[in-house]
């Protein structure tokens, strides 16, 4: 195997784990270069980022997003590492995340959690991870059990064929999207997940994020199955529409007279605006298959990994 690796740590204050962070991935990847990018950080984590050894680049937008997309536009490598600078991901696991990725000729190696510490991993975040997942992997398929796990491994390909528009910890579930909807090889590796150091807190709130993370879930369905989103929203307009308007035709039918015409009128308008969301999503699903196709393009015009194993 004989490939460059980066490992790039996003970093809003996170002075109290960082030197922790970077000192173990330095040890577990020893030829690595290590970016981390402090977001706007009131503590000392830029320094301490420093003093550990790391290069450090700064993105003065707030959010996780953004800091993935000015990653992901800067770093120029064969293999990138993402993981969050909180040092509650098994850096021992990363050697093997980046065989998998190499040797079995994939584009996303997903460091699934494993842990028994209930304070690391809430049941209030597993559950939400849960439904979260189970919502992406009935729409878009299932191939990930992790969708919201911050420790991944890319490819080349993936990363410059990546169209970053999340802003903050929805860029998980953009990733994996992306991957899914490319047809791209993902794999999975399990790892160790600890509870944070002393003086660490988590940036993610539980309700806030979820609810932002489940808009994105909404928003990708639209862009990515435009077709299935305004089916559904015109199969309800339908039926609301046939709802007002049978006990109006029913009406009609025996006495001849239209009496309830504003019903009539807001049932007329239900079912036209159901038809003209049929037509939009026929039209839209077109302009995705074609958006897709350009995205496949890309993703194709960059090289993949490669295995030199004799």
């Amino acid at each position: 195997m004989n490939e460059t690796a980066v490992l790039a740590v996003p970093a809003p204050d996170r002075q109290t784990a960082l030197r922790v962070v970077v000192a173990a991935f330095r040890a577990a990847l020893p030829g690595a270069a290590i970016y981390v990018y402090d977001n706007n950080s009131a503590d000392g984590t830029a320094a301490a980022a420093l003093a550990a050894g790391a290069l450090v680049r700064r993105e003065t937008l707030q959010g996780k997003g953004h800091v993935v997309r000015r990653m992901f536009a800067d770093i120029e490598a064969d293999i990138y590492v993402l993981v969050d600078g909180d040092d509650t991901y098994d850096a021992a696991a990363a050697p093997s995340m980046l065989r998998r990725l190499v040797e079995d000729g994939l584009d996303m190696v997903i460091g699934t959690r494993v842990t028994d510490i209930e304070a690391a991993y809430r049941p209030g975040h597993r559950l939400g991870n849960r439904v979260l997942t189970g919502m992406v992997a009935a729409i878009f398929g299932n191939r990930v059990s992790d969708m919201l796990s911050g420790y991944r491994v890319f490819s080349r390909r993936f990363v410059k064929s990546f169209p970053a528009l999340a802003t903050g910890f929805e860029t998980e579930t953009e990733f994996t999207v992306h991957a899914l909807e490319l047809r791209m090889a993902i794999g999975e590796v399990a790892t160790r997940y600890r509870d944070r150091p002393a003086g660490s807190a988590s940036k993610l709130r539980t309700y806030t994020d979820g609810f932002r993370i489940l808009r994105t879930i909404v928003i990708l369905v639209k862009e990515e199955r435009p077709l299935q989103f305004f089916s559904l929203g015109g199969l309800l307009l339908l039926l609301l529409g046939i709802g007002f308007g049978v006990p109006v035709i029913m009406q009609f039918l025996a006495t001849g007279l239209v009496p309830r015409l504003p019903t009539a009128v807001l049932a007329t308008g239900l079912v036209l605006l159901s038809f003209l969301s049929f037509a939009a999503g026929l039209i839209l699903d077109s302009v995705t298959r074609g958006r897709k196709e350009f995205k496949r393009l890309a993703y194709l015009a960059v090289p993949g990994p490669r295995d030199d194993r004799p």
